[in-house]
């Protein structure tokens, strides 16, 4: 080892190498680096105080719309870099504000789109990256002429965009829970809007009109008005109701209203179809559980894989919240799940450490010995390592909704249906916890117990029996429905959850929660029925007609243990994390009234079916 592993403490955070470390090791430079269009971008970097011709270092590089501050060449961040390990080693670290954040000139837009015909006037975020790696190797002094980068949320969409500046010297890229096209990802989960995120919108919808060492939207910012957030959702009206009293001047806000379908502003935010032709090496990370960039990391790294052959492709994911990778919380639980102890330092000294010391100071035109696919299975609890994912050994296994309320392996030769009755005046809860949703996100949704809407005439189940061997779901979940309902449009909701035996066994560390038949929720994802056809061209049901609706779920590595049944939850609200959908057809649903708000009478029937790759 290049440097001395120190005795991990259990701790938030990892801090070993504190900010009078990093002041008595690093200098601290600010600058401003111009563009090829003339826009300066500032710039702050660490450099080691020990570089020379005789100790040259790597570039490890992020760019960032959420501030590089501390701010003035004597003020030091409190850690640098993606973990203590890779700063202890030293790197040359480099923090940038993009166009219009903070101390950067220009205007921000989200999700820059890319630029065909690149040139000194049109720019993208790609170009920023190759002429901010171009400056940085011929201006600082005694570098060794590689660069990295990395980012989490959006600033691995920043990593992300990055790898297409194909700069020789930009030899690996992280991007970490990265954003890869808001329609599906963040604010929209396959194009319904994500009302638990409201209070984010003073982040990206607010410019500045100077240069700001400080967040300059914070006036705009809403307050909790309760401890637990159930009085502000419950009193926030219809999406129009709710972006008339706060968000009139959030051009983000304005722009989501404007844009209810996947048209051209959406499609052309997409990152994806850009990924083509990255010749470098690439590690995208996410968590199973990230409640607001989980697709990103999962289509970033496959289409990657699909469309760049040359580039050194991987993939991890383990059993995180949002950037949890990040910060060591000894004992890893994820809401009431405990996984095990010091998993983010596992990742930070077995993983990120060595896929940054291989290509930037070791030979980068070889592979490094990690595997194509770190995945932490989360129900077994541990890491397993893959050749490619989805895995090529993974079979798939249908799962019959059945009238009877059992979730079976084969389909029934009868056909049934189960109802219910959907009320978007009374919609299901996303959660338990309300407090929850005071935060910026709400994430302890991902892995929470389904019990608490059971009793629910608007919820449907189908249970397996106890399963007598363990089963492992490794891969992609498709839902494949056939519906009729009452209305002219309805949203669709699967949860697919683990259901714990009665002898499960109390944790002494969460002492109120009763494990013994435990609903843990493993996976989710909603579906507007308007778009079962298309994300671009929304249509109507015909009211009372039977129709599918199919779409994805994210994938999943989850063992559901002997003993253990699996359940399908269904239901047609999800709110406050889901705008709830009026269930009456209009051409702008965020324009809906409350007198638009329709009941519905909902059939699912009995060939419907849920598909999943099952590892053996």
């Amino acid at each position: 080892m290049k440097f001395l592993i120190k005795t991990l403490l259990l701790i938030l955070s990892l801090s070993a190498f504190s900010q009078e470390d990093l002041a008595s090791n690093y200098d601290k430079k600010e600058i401003y680096i111009t563009m090829r269009d003339g826009v300066k971008l500032f710039t702050s970097i660490y450099i080691p105080k020990d570089i020379s011709k005789d100790k040259k270092y790597p570039f490890l590089m992020q760019r960032t719309c959420y501030s590089v501050a501390p701010y003035g060449e004597e003020n030091f961040k409190k850690s640098i870099g993606p973990n203590t390990f890779l700063s202890e080693d030293k790197y040359i670290f480099v923090y940038q504000d993009v166009r219009g954040r903070y101390m950067s000139e220009g205007t921000f837009t989200n999700m820059t789109p890319q630029v065909e015909h690149k040139n000194k006037k049109n720019v993208d975020e790609s170009t920023d990256t190759y002429d901010t790696i171009e400056w940085l190797i011929k201006n600082i002094k005694n570098n060794n002429g590689k660069v990295g980068q990395y980012g989490t949320s959006y600033p691995g969409f920043y990593t992300a965009v990055g790898t297409l500046a194909n700069h020789p010297a930009l030899v690996a890229s992280s991007p970490q829970a990265p954003i890869s096209d808001f329609f599906f990802d963040d604010f929209h989960h396959n194009g319904a809007f994500l009302m638990g995120y409201f209070k984010t919108f003073p982040v990206f919808g607010v410019q500045k009109t100077k240069a700001e060492d400080k967040a300059w939207y914070m006036d705009q910012y809403i307050r909790p008005t309760s401890k637990d957030g159930s009085v502000f959702y419950n009193e926030l009206g219809t999406v129009k109701e709710a972006t008339d009293k706060y968000y009139k001047d959030n051009f983000f806000m304005q722009e989501i209203i404007e844009h209810p379908n996947y048209d051209d502003f959406w499609q052309k935010r997409n990152l994806l179809p850009h990924l083509k032709g990255i010749n470098h090496a690439v590690m995208t990370v996410g968590g199973w559980y990230d409640a607001e960039d989980l697709a990103g990391p999962l289509n970033i790294y496959k289409t990657i894989e699909k469309t760049s052959p040359k580039a050194k492709n991987t993939i991890v994911m383990g059993p995180f919240s949002h950037g949890g990778w990040s910060r060591e919380k000894g004992k890893h639980f994820h809401n009431d799940i405990y996984f095990g102890d010091s998993i983010a330092t596992f990742y930070q000294k077995n993983i990120e450490y060595k896929f940054f010391d291989h290509y930037l100071k070791g030979d980068s035109k070889t592979t490094v010995a990690l595997p194509e696919a770190y995945m932490f299975d989360t129900g077994k609890k541990e890491w397993n390592e893959f050749t490619n994912w989805p895995p090529n050994k993974a079979s798939k296994l249908n799962f019959y909704l059945s009238s009877n309320g059992k979730l079976e392996t084969n389909k029934s030769s009868k056909i049934g249906f189960t109802e219910y009755y959907s009320d978007p005046n009374n919609p299901v809860p996303s959660s338990i916890n309300y407090a929850d949703f005071n935060g910026f996100t709400p994430r302890n949704y991902m892995s929470e117990d389904q019990r608490f809407v059971l009793s629910r005439p608007d919820v449907i189940t189908f249970t397996t029996d106890y399963l007598t061997e363990d089963t492992t779901l490794a891969g992609e979940i498709m839902a494949k429905l056939k519906i009729a309902s009452s209305s002219t449009d309805a949203d669709f909701v699967i949860k697919l959850i683990d259901i714990y035996p009665l002898d499960e066994p109390e944790n002494k560390d969460k002492p109120n929660v009763i494990y013994a038949n435990y609903h843990q929720m493993v996976r989710s994802e909603i579906m507007p029925a308007r778009f079962r056809n298309s994300f671009e061209k929304p249509e109507a049901l015909t009211p009372n007609t039977t129709t599918e609706v199919n779409f994805r779920l994210q994938d999943v590595l989850h063992t559901f243990k002997k003993g253990h049944k699996i359940q399908i939850q269904i239901q047609s609200t999800w709110y406050p994390l889901i705008a709830v959908n009026p269930q009456k057809f209009l051409e702008n649903p965020y324009l809906a009234n409350k007198e638009d708000y329709t009941k519905a009478f909902i059939k699912v029937f009995n060939d419907s079916y849920i598909e999943v790759d099952v590892l053996k």
